[in-house]
């Protein structure tokens, strides 16, 4: 049966290169059905690669070549859970080294500008601690990473 609801994603004419990307980058993540445009549309033209289904992490995804003039915002973003450092390197990795950008408190954009949040449940267990001095430690060494730092997010913790 097919999903209720999708996240539609808008790019420039690259739906299918990120779609494989994301496919290639994180776990349980495809790509589905590409539907090539029927006739000419704004965008593009009669056989071009309209749309892409593909799921990221598990989450169903519809990836539209709409055109320019559309760019991705933060007020969405991907949060993906890591589960050590090595995950959490391997990941930020791809998306900064394959184009993308470095941001503050692990966040960064891929190359088509859509915000990821690479986040080792570590953190998540540090600035949720019911010690409530332990886990504002730990968001303050937060607020001074970029990429999180599991092991210094662990000593902020232990003070």
């Amino acid at each position: 049966m097919p999903v209720k609801n999708t996240i539609c994603l808008w790019f420039n004419g690259t739906a299918e290169e990120a779609a494989r990307f994301y496919a290639e980058t994180f776990p349980d993540s495809a790509v589905g059905a590409i539907m090539r445009a029927p006739g000419d549309y704004p965008a593009g033209q009669q056989g071009d690669v309209l749309t892409v289904e593909f799921t990221v992490a598990g989450i169903p995804c519809l990836g539209l070549n709409g055109g320019p003039g559309v760019p991705h915002g933060m007020a969405f973003s991907f949060q993906i859970a890591t589960d050590d450092q090595a995950e959490t390197d391997r990941l930020w990795n791809a998306i900064i080294d394959h184009g993308g950008e470095a941001s503050a408190c692990g966040w960064c954009k891929d190359q088509w500008g859509l915000s990821w949040q690479i986040t080792p449940r570590a953190l998540t267990a540090a600035i949720t601690d019911p010690d409530r001095a332990a886990a504002k430690r730990a968001f303050n060494a937060m607020m001074q990473m970029t990429k999180i730092d599991i092991a210094a997010i662990e000593a902020a913790r232990q003070g």
